[in-house]
């Protein structure tokens, strides 16, 4: 019988019964998983199509960060944010949503890497994971709530600071909220990872989320004008550009 987890990708050919799915320490490859020739052929199609998902998914965002921070010649992100204009405000909620989508279904790359784990890793990795992706859309589209009111204290002529502060509070706390799902993630993908529990080589925990957020304050510190704007307004989108990147180009050279 195909578990809940399962049942998604068993309408689409891709499915390990529960024989299938040994908590093993070293997977030998496709064969060893018992997946057939053409059982391999439909999941790799489907990591690619996940992993498209995600790396379009980081760019729609990207997108979206971009429409709200970025003026030529100033790296205050906040003024920039005041003075953006009410067609890249709406465009970038817009951003906002179609990425949750695609970030949302990117994690199900995910999934097909925890092939090898136990039922429960397979579906807590996943779970907590999707999670924090959903949630990089909604915290995106609550960010319209800080940009207008810059907007609106700027027109004004108040204090942008001012105006935001109980916006950005709201917004601080669906972050903080979702580091629990990430933390989470973080564990449990780092063991699964380094107990052979998955079909990822060790080398992509080099790659993992938290290892690239870890490196966002001594990369971005060192920024000024355009490139802060850009890298650091950006940088969470972007270290998940990286990341599904490495993930599909890992799990498509598995044989």
């Amino acid at each position: 019988m195909t578990s809940f987890f399962n049942a998604p990708f068993y309408t689409v050919g891709l499915y390990w019964s529960e024989d299938r799915q040994p908590d093993r320490k070293q997977p030998a490859g496709w064969s060893g998983l018992g997946v057939s020739l053409q059982e391999s052929r439909k999941t790799r199609a489907m990591i690619l199509a996940y992993g498209l998902a995600g790396v379009a998914g980081a760019l729609v965002l990207f997108a979206g960060d971009m429409l709200f921070y970025y003026q030529p010649g100033s790296d205050d992100f906040l003024a920039n944010m005041a003075a953006a204009a009410p067609g890249r405000v709406v465009a970038s909620g817009l951003c906002a949503l179609l990425a949750a989508w695609l970030y949302a279904l990117g994690s199900g790359q995910v999934y097909l890497a925890l092939a090898p784990a136990a039922a429960w890793l397979r579906a807590l990795v996943f779970g907590s994971f999707a999670a924090v992706m959903i949630a990089y859309g909604v915290i995106h589209g609550a960010y319209v709530a800080i940009v207008v009111a810059a907007r609106n204290a700027a027109a004004a002529g108040q204090n942008p600071a001012a105006a935001v502060e109980l916006a950005w509070r709201a917004n601080e706390a669906m972050r903080d909220v979702t580091m629990i799902p990430f933390a989470v993630f973080t564990v449990f993908f780092t063991w699964a990872v380094l107990t052979g529990r998955s079909l990822y080589p060790r080398w992509v925990l080099v790659f993992s989320p938290v290892v690239l957020y870890l490196l966002k304050g001594p990369l971005v510190s060192r920024l000024s004008g355009g490139w802060l704007v850009v890298l650091g307004g950006g940088y969470l989108n972007l270290l998940l550009l990286v990341f599904f990147a490495v993930s599909t180009t890992a799990l498509l050279r598995r044989r």
